[in-house]
């Protein structure tokens, strides 16, 4: 059988030299070498790998990767503030419950801080008016005014946004305007004003706690907790705030580097808020109208009432994008 012949001219040809690179290019995987320096490997030029031992793991005793992450672990990554202050006031109420029902320790220091604070230098007359800031005649109107403003310019923006189709979301998309319920957060504020009764009466019904003994005087009443006029002042009011300063709350620094001025309205509503509603459970206590745990007690249902119009709020009633005119002018 006849071999074919080897060609004379490649078989000389054969070199055990590196090729060479052409002036002005170079090869795709010779990032790391100095242009011209005729070297394509990087294996060649650059240091071994780190060795095992010298490799960080992160600190001694805790959890860490290779590479190291920058930030430990946080035990509790997935919780909200709403969420928190939600919890904490369920398990704040629950534990003033039990104190108030099974005749604790904490319910005759109550009562003994309760008389002292009775007979205190408060003016009655200031004591009174806070007082009455927790009747509903006088506070339900407060959130239900703001109920029907947010909700009308709620409406007036989203019928002015169904025509928009060349708005912020692009040619062919419509506005975020449409894409927000507007609705929705004056809805659940007039149901978290109905929840308040819907809440304090099976408790006042279930624990039958006597008044203080100014509430005595035409007879003997029960009932007293949790404060139906605390809570309803806490929630009336504290709805109201939230409604007028929802969507403010995130709002970043513009090109000064300074915070917006309308960024420190939240801040001194909610300071506002909270001094009165100490005003209105300062003043139930002084007049004689309830025990201090029975202002207590309302504030921590107040707190889980709150917690769930925002959780329901930032949920499912939507937001425009930060930045934009609608981010601006929505409440």
């Amino acid at each position: 059988m006849r071999e074919t012949p080897r060609p004379q001219g490649t078989a000389g040809d054969a070199r055990s030299a590196l090729p060479r690179l052409r002036p002005g290019r170079a090869l795709a995987h010779n990032t790391g070498t100095p242009r011209g320096s005729g070297n394509p490997h990087r294996s060649d030029v650059r240091p071994p790998h780190t060795p095992r031992g010298a490799r960080d793991t992160g600190h001694r005793g805790r959890l860490g990767t290779s590479p190291p992450v920058p930030r430990r672990p946080t035990p509790f990554p997935m919780v909200s503030p709403v969420f928190a202050v939600g919890l904490l006031s369920v398990l704040l109420f629950a534990a003033l419950t039990w104190q108030v029902a099974s005749h604790g320790p904490l319910r005759a220091l109550d009562e003994r801080a309760g008389r002292a604070l009775a007979a205190g230098a408060i003016p009655s007359g200031a004591a009174e008016f806070f007082a009455d800031l927790g009747n509903t005649v006088v506070a339900l109107p407060v959130p239900l005014a703001v109920v029907a403003w947010t909700g009308w310019h709620g409406w007036r923006r989203r019928r002015g946004g169904e025509g928009k189709e060349e708005g912020e979301g692009g040619w062919g998309v419509k506005s975020p305007e449409s894409a927000v319920r507007w609705w929705l957060p004056p809805l659940a504020a007039a149901l978290a004003l109905a929840a308040v009764p819907a809440l304090v009466v099976p408790f006042k019904v279930w624990l039958a706690r006597p008044g203080p003994p100014q509430m005595a005087d035409g007879g003997p009443h029960d009932g007293f907790y949790p404060s139906g006029h605390g809570a309803t002042a806490a929630v009336a009011y504290g709805v109201a705030a939230l409604l007028l300063t929802r969507g403010q709350w995130r709002r970043g620094q513009r090109r000064t580097g300074r915070p917006a001025a309308g960024a420190l309205i939240p801040g001194a509503l909610a300071a506002a808020v909270a001094v009165l509603n100490i005003g209105v459970g300062i003043g139930l206590v002084r007049q004689g109208y309830h025990w201090p745990l029975d202002v207590l007690g309302s504030w921590c249902l107040a707190g889980v009432v709150l917690s769930v119009w925002c959780a329901v709020c930032a949920r499912w009633a939507g937001a425009p994008p930060q930045g934009t005119d609608a981010s601006r002018a929505r409440l």
